[in-house]
């Protein structure tokens, strides 16, 4: 898992560049944190969705991609259940389902009293191809 960890520690840097810290890696799971800045704020002074949508959907890439092999989002859904406005917010990916082409998780947007902000659902199409060497 270290290797994973690593690869989208030094290879995701739109994650870098919005503050993203991966956590932990498992087979089919990922956590991931974000500390919300000023930047991360919309008109209406909560954290925008599309901040929130980023954090989960690094979460579900991690998770997705720990088995080593290159997978490919190909839907995703969120519901956006409770607004944030500050602090840190965690997200935690999780495998549903997997095959040899597809795979299924769910991701769990919190923040750091453990309120549910957003619930993230995504499918992989997954590739023959090596993420790994």
């Amino acid at each position: 898992m270290e290797q994973i960890k690593k690869f989208f520690s030094e290879h995701d840097h739109f994650a870098q560049h919005t503050g993203i810290e991966l956590l932990r890696v498992e087979a089919g799971k990922a956590w991931a944190k974000m500390e919300i800045q000023a930047y991360h704020m919309n008109g209406a002074k909560t954290v925008h969705g599309g901040a929130i949508f980023t954090l989960a959907d690094f979460a579900f890439a991690v998770a997705s991609n720990s088995h080593g092999n290159l997978a490919m989002g190909i839907n995703t859904s969120t519901s956006f259940i409770n607004p944030a406005t500050g602090g840190t917010l965690f997200a935690a990916a999780e495998e549903i389902s997997i095959n040899n082409k597809l795979g299924c998780y769910q991701v769990r947007v919190t923040d750091q009293e453990g309120r549910l902000i957003a619930q993230f659902q995504g499918t992989v199409y997954r590739k023959q191809d090596s993420i790994i060497g």
